[in-house]
């Protein structure tokens, strides 16, 4: 497969936006996956990682320009749980980033030798990595989030949208290390400190973070103009402020109408690109295991989401392929061409 070379996705975001894929989970489900297990799809890396890559292949296509791993929900832990030893778990971690990798590298690939099909004379004969370094459409660079899912999402009991576990910072960041240890060895281009619930457990993560010499950006899940926890919001984006190994602060897995305030916010109180990626708007009723109400994901809010200072947009839950391609059609029209 062709590597498409890629900039410091800190210095590509000077450049403009970039697109974000969707929800794993559904994507997953969609193609026929069974997810009710409590690893979730991180269930997946072991017992069926193709259909990992085949998803992010899924969203790569679609034109999200950032992958995030299937990671969220792998801990040591959790794989203990299920019999998984230290030493196979954090294979398992760095393949998470290896499938995105792949994902990304085959999407390309195919746009590769589709323009190459369309293309007369001698240009259709190129090499593909001729091509890739002549920056034609298909070579776009694609970026890898590994994803740093909450400690709620290891309890999988829906903790991860309340936080206040309990655990005080020094034993939250003593869960966190070593995750972020075994990704951060994985390159990634950027760990995602995501779906974050709680002001506290954001300190736990930036100081888990510190060393591993990879970028971060840091995502709360939020209610309003508050975290899940019930922080205002102001003051957990502040903890970020001064940190430079944090290239982006903002929300995901909240209300699309949620997202709005909170992208100003973030901007306004760190100075920082902004990360946008909520859900679809339904809602999940856990008493009959099913989402109920309409979704509200609005592409046509990706305009004042940038005017706002976002350069990270995407979708999380229910948010599938489908969705990231309208997003990515409205995106195009703030990016600056590589």
């Amino acid at each position: 497969m062709t590597s498409v070379p890629r900039p410091p996705l800190a210095a590509a975001l000077e450049r403009g936006p970039l697109v974000l894929d969707g929800g794993l989970s559904n994507q997953l489900e969609a193609q026929g996956c069974d997810l009710s297990d409590e690893l979730w799809s991180a269930r997946l890396l072991a017992d069926d990682p193709a259909q990992i890559e085949a998803a992010h292949t899924a969203y790569a296509r679609a034109g999200a320009r950032v992958l995030i791993t299937s990671s969220y929900q792998a801990t040591y832990e959790g794989f203990a749980h299920r019999g998984v030893g230290h030493e196979e778990a954090t294979a398992l971690l760095r393949r998470s980033v290896e499938l995105a990798r792949a994902g990304a590298e085959r999407a390309a690939a195919e746009r590769l030798a589709a323009e190459g099909a369309a293309t007369e004379g001698a240009a259709a004969e190129r090499p593909a990595a001729e091509g890739a370094a002549a920056g034609g459409r298909g070579a776009r660079p694609v970026w890898v989030a590994a994803s740093v899912g909450p400690y709620g999402a290891m309890l999988a009991d829906g903790s991860e949208y309340r936080g206040r576990y309990g655990l005080s910072v020094a034993e939250l960041e003593r869960f966190h290390r070593p995750r972020i240890e075994a990704l951060a060895a994985a390159g990634p281009d950027v760990l995602a400190l995501e779906t974050v619930p709680d002001a506290d457990e954001a300190a736990a993560l930036l100081s888990a973070v510190e060393g591993c010499g990879v970028p971060v950006w840091l995502s709360y899940s939020i209610a309003g103009e508050a975290t899940r926890a019930g922080q205002p919001l102001r003051d957990a984006f502040a903890l970020a402020a001064g940190a430079d190994q944090v290239i982006a602060v903002g929300v995901n897995c909240c209300e699309p109408g949620d997202a709005d305030r909170a992208v100003e916010i973030a901007a306004d109180t760190t100075g920082k690109p902004v990360v946008v990626y909520p859900n679809s708007g339904e809602e999940w009723d856990a008493a009959t295991s099913s989402w109920r109400g309409r979704a509200t994901f609005d592409p046509g809010r990706v305009s004042a989401w940038h005017d706002a200072g976002a350069r990270l947009i995407g979708g999380c839950c229910r948010v599938g392929p489908e969705r990231i391609a309208e997003l990515a059609a409205v995106v195009r029209n703030h990016e600056v061409p590589w």
